[in-house]
């Protein structure tokens, strides 16, 4: 099965159509004000409207409240709901969208009870564990933490970039893999070099 691939942090148009043009199936919008890739709702209203067909627009939040959420859901056609923080199941079941929860993951995550709780999440985005960000730490963390018999797709985050996603694929065999830092050429620009690389890298995957 093909790997697919998500390209997070997403702030401007051009780079939204630069990561479909490199065969994105894909594109995330950060809905967190602190992330240096936050988009206001406006930009993301402008960014999902350029977006074709067959090609899924997600919008990340992290601990935000419901109002935040609604308020982004009815100016942004988001395909697909990201939460990235403390978010209970309840919490995201609650907007009667798809979802997909992240996990920050280190020694000790129970990975096969966060699959059990978020039982209908279209899959658990595993992510390297930072004490003080939620998420784009750019950091890879140990893959062997992933249990082969975890009962949600997974799609795998953190560190992930050009010379490293194949050798990732083949050793978790993913559902899809998620990159941000790993294609920027600064925080929120994307480059079109770096994503051709990356879809490239996922490309030579032997799975």
């Amino acid at each position: 099965m093909r790997t697919r691939v998500k390209i997070c942090g997403i702030t401007r148009v051009e780079d939204a159509l630069a990561a479909v043009a490199a065969g994105a199936d894909a594109i995330g919008l950060v809905f967190y004000a602190p992330s240096p890739r936050c988009v206001s709702v406006e930009r993301a209203a402008e960014i999902a409207a350029a977006i074709p067909a067959f090609v899924s627009v997600v919008g990340l939040f992290v601990d935000a409240s419901r109002d935040q959420v609604e308020q982004v859901l009815q100016a942004v056609p988001l395909d697909l709901l990201q939460f990235h923080g403390e978010e209970p199941p309840d919490y995201c079941r609650q907007f009667a969208r798809p979802y997909i929860k992240a996990v920050a993951v280190r020694e000790g995550t129970n990975l096969l009870q966060y699959a059990a709780d978020y039982h209908d999440a279209r899959g658990l985005l595993l992510d390297t564990y930072h004490a003080a960000m939620p998420g784009g730490t750019g950091q890879v963390f140990d893959w062997g933490l992933i249990p082969a018999d975890l009962a949600r797709p997974v799609i795998l985050a953190g560190g992930l970039q050009a010379d490293n996603v194949a050798q990732a694929i083949a050793q978790v065999r993913p559902y899809a893999v998620d990159v941000s830092g790993g294609v920027e050429q600064s925080k929120g620009i994307k480059d079109a070099a770096r994503m051709a690389a990356f879809m490239r890298g996922v490309g030579n995957a032997s799975v």
